[in-house]
């Protein structure tokens, strides 16, 4: 029982932090988007 708890616990852990990583990789994308579209003038606004 205690090798159950243990390995959803490790799971939950991992799961949160890959959801994190995948959500700071997206942020960091449109950064450098939003830095294309203004240093090529076509910001869209």
């Amino acid at each position: 029982m205690k090798k159950i708890i243990l390995a959803t616990g490790l799971t939950a852990m991992l799961a949160l932090a890959a959801c994190n990583t995948v959500n700071g990789a997206g942020r960091d994308l449109k950064s450098a988007g939003d830095a294309v579209s203004g240093a090529s003038g076509k910001d869209g606004k």
